[in-house]
């Protein structure tokens, strides 16, 4: 309970940090495109005045003639050729951070307020299926993926909230390869409940890091390479189904994330709350 808390706490702050960024982003890329429009008239009527200069007559007033030698110092000096395209690269860089600023909010967002589409009894199997071919080109090089599928039943559910789910977990199993490794899929039913586990024989987590990776913004990824969030997501969403999900890992032999959905997943008023008051907060 005490965890939920936390997650739902961190829900609400991560949706006022997301509405907070988006804006402010939202100018900076607006304006980097309108400068980019700019620099085309820029370049234009450089050129045409470089061509005008080129063309003076031998006779043109010597006032004229000193004008154009100046130009001509200033735009070699200055490399405004080179100034010209650094601009283009700056601006095209620039637009490339600004979009993966939005990614972030967007993953900020998702974490805060995943869909509230209508909950409606899917098939697991299905869900999987299709997130394996979202996920096929982190996976193809990677790992072949192995299914063994047993006879479940639908679950009651936020089918496309579930499919968050098992791409996080899939992507991030993927990402653990260091070399050619198997995903193994094997679902099953018990005691009333829909039992999904997603192992991979990748590089591991330490002990040390176990306790740790459902908290959001927690990540042994390289800087730019993930928010962190992805699995925190996924602990929120289960936990909304009233499910569990389970890790288990061995460094240099892989990990099992055990996903547990009841099959009659009933979402009582403590999970409406907290997604009635994220909802209030994702408002702009």
């Amino acid at each position: 309970m005490l965890q939920q808390e936390k997650m739902a706490s961190i829900g609400l702050l991560a949706a006022g940090v997301a509405h907070e960024i988006n804006n402010p982003i939202c100018y900076v890329d607006m304006n980097l495109g309108t400068m980019e429009e700019y620099i085309q008239p820029i370049e234009t009527a450089l050129r045409a005045a470089q061509e005008l200069i080129e063309a003076l007559p031998e006779d043109a007033p010597e006032e004229l003639r000193q004008k154009a030698q100046t130009f001509r110092e200033v735009y070699e000096s200055e490399d405004i050729d080179f100034i010209l395209e650094d601009m283009r690269n700056i601006i095209s860089e620039s637009r490339e951070g600004s979009e993966r600023v939005k990614e972030i909010v967007q993953t900020l967002r998702d974490f805060s307020h995943v869909d509230t589409s209508e909950r409606k009894y899917a098939d697991i199997h299905e869900g999987l299926d299709s997130t394996l071919k979202i996920a096929w080109n982190e996976i193809k090089y990677k790992a072949e993926v192995v299914k063994e599928y047993g006879d479940i039943p639908e679950v009651f559910c936020y089918p496309r909230q579930l499919n968050q789910v098992f791409l996080n977990i899939i992507v991030n199993a993927a990402h653990a390869m260091q070399d050619k490794g198997t995903i193994r899929i094997k679902t099953w039913e018990e005691d009333g409940y829909v039992n999904i586990a997603i192992s991979d024989t990748g590089c591991g987590i330490p002990k040390e890091n176990l306790s740790k990776i459902f908290e959001p913004f927690f990540t042994t990824k390289p800087v730019g390479k993930g928010t962190g969030l992805g699995l925190a997501m996924s602990y929120n969403i289960v936990k909304k189904h009233n499910g569990e999900i389970l890790v288990e890992s061995e460094v240099g032999k892989g990990t099992t994330f055990t996903i547990k959905l009841p099959i009659e997943a009933d979402l009582g008023a403590d999970t409406a709350e907290v997604e009635k008051s994220q909802n209030e907060t994702v408002q702009p």
